[in-house]
């Protein structure tokens, strides 16, 4: 907002002065702009020694009197919410000034002719603000729209590193320090001649991909079937790898979407918002193993292979080393069935897939992964990377420690079966993935995807949520 829709920096900059009493200098930037009101009067007291709420208070008060005096749009702003009114395109403002000050500048611009906003997002309304993603991430829940498929406009790193961090496209517009082009960000010195054609460009090319485990088909969970179809009409996705379909549930969601499908077996399938070109895999497939799809994307007839996998669940992995304490030797040991079904699942890719053709391979594996235990290498993954498969959610959240993602489970926080080790916590971990070959295909961004708060067992009946595992939705670039 401030200094991306309006001239307000300056203003800022100068309520900051007047608060702080004195000058400000290249240095005082990191703390001054692009920062929530709070974040400056912080900076300010350890500064001072003065109280930081009376000194936010009076940031406020003194930056609210420069904007009621007159705001000035940035070049090019109101053309651009003008055409992306009249293109019907939503909007959100997302800022991390504070409520009362954003309702003050949408004001102003409104008093310019400046078109309102769909959805508004102020550092009032979230825990976090930027740089943390939260801003971004309620916007784009709110807009009902992934955040790969949404540009931000940002004119500070602090604004960039937000957008970045929540998986948006970003246009940069410096308004005081330079921002340096990178991937997914585009960097241009003012909004005049930025259209919506533009900004749409910006997203490129994509197709979103989602993994869930259905929950033996979803049944457990009051009007499940209405459930999912909420889920699925609002994540974004254009293709969806499901596991434990109770084998209606592929088959009943594409009629309700109006979308391509493939079930195989008792468990598995596929729905795709693009044409399903071939079948893939035995149709017949059991309760455990892989099934695939060719999909052609656009009338380029650009195809991607994309599979479902389930890999059996016992022995559990988590368990043993958070119950039994079994060391990692022992560990390893004990994959050897889900390890021979992810090799079959990778014999079975290789072998319909054509040269340089684009890979998805999506599932719960029921074994934890080698990139988030340091001390373990766990088998199934690493014969997933050893084939050429990378791990969409890492790639957009290196530190497992900092993003777990967690997919199992979200309405088991303490272990739900009988015997010596019930009522003891959970091991938390992430299970379901996304992977790909990078055959003509990046990620932007993934992330872990449940709806609501989901209660935990036995009292899960009414969850919005209709399964015990969390979805992964992953956004590739084509």
């Amino acid at each position: 907002m401030d200094g991306t829709l309006v001239d307000t920096e300056g203003l800022w900059w100068e309520a900051v002065e007047q608060v702080a009493g004195r000058p400000l200098t290249d240095a005082d930037r990191p703390d001054v702009l692009g920062r929530a009101v709070e974040h400056t009067a912080a900076w300010l007291a350890a500064a001072t020694g003065a109280d930081s709420g009376e000194l936010a208070a009076e940031l406020h008060r003194e930056f609210a009197d420069r904007v009621r005096a007159g705001v000035v749009p940035r070049p090019g702003a109101l053309d651009l919410l003008t055409a992306l009114a009249d293109d019907g395109v939503p909007t959100a403002l997302v800022t991390a000034s504070p409520r009362a000050v954003a309702d003050t500048v949408v004001a102003a611009l409104t008093a310019l002719g400046a078109p309102g906003f769909t959805v508004t997002v102020t550092a009032d309304d979230t825990a976090t603000t930027k740089p943390e993603p939260e801003p971004y991430l309620a916007a784009c829940a709110a807009l009902g729209v992934e955040p790969a498929r949404c540009v931000a406009v940002e004119d500070t790193p602090t604004g960039v590193a937000s957008a970045e961090a929540a998986g948006c496209a970003v246009l940069a517009v410096p308004s005081v320090t330079p921002i340096a082009q990178g991937p997914g960000r585009t960097v241009r010195e003012s909004l005049i001649g930025v259209t919506p054609a533009l900004l749409t460009d910006l997203t490129g090319s994509q197709l979103t991909v989602m993994s869930w485990n259905l929950w033996l088909g979803g049944g457990l969970v009051e009007d499940f079937r209405a459930k999912q179809l909420a889920v699925l009409r609002s994540c974004g996705a254009d293709v969806v790898g499901f596991q434990e379909t109770g084998q209606l549930a592929t088959q009943e969601l594409a009629a309700a979407l109006g979308w391509h499908h493939h079930a195989a077996g008792e468990n598995l399938g596929i729905l795709s918002r693009h044409p399903i070109v071939a079948r893939l895999g035995d149709p017949e497939v059991g309760f455990y193993g892989a099934a695939g799809v060719r999909i052609r994307i656009d009338e380029t007839g650009r195809e991607v292979d994309v599979w479902t996998a389930h890999l059996h669940y016992t022995p559990y992995g988590p368990y043993e080393s958070a119950f039994d304490g079994l060391p990692a030797d022992e560990l390893i040991a004990h994959e050897e069935i889900r390890l021979a079904q992810m090799r079959d699942t990778l014999a079975r890719i290789a072998k319909e897939a054509e040269e340089d053709r684009s890979v998805v391979l999506v599932g719960d594996f029921n074994a934890p992964s080698h990139l988030d235990w340091p001390d373990v290498p766990w088998p199934v993954t690493k014969a997933a990377e050893a084939a050429g498969l990378r791990d969409s959610y890492r790639e957009a959240h290196p530190d497992p420690a900092a993003s777990p993602g967690h997919t199992w489970s979200p309405i088991h926080p303490v272990h739900p079966e009988e015997g010596p080790h019930a009522g003891a916590p959970e091991p938390q971990d992430r299970i379901d993935f996304i992977l790909h070959n990078a055959h003509g295909l990046r990620t932007l961004a993934s992330r872990t995807l449940v709806t609501g708060t989901p209660s935990p067992w036995p009292d899960f009946a009414a969850n919005e949520w209709p399964s015990d595992h969390a979805a992964v939705v992953t956004t590739f670039a084509l």
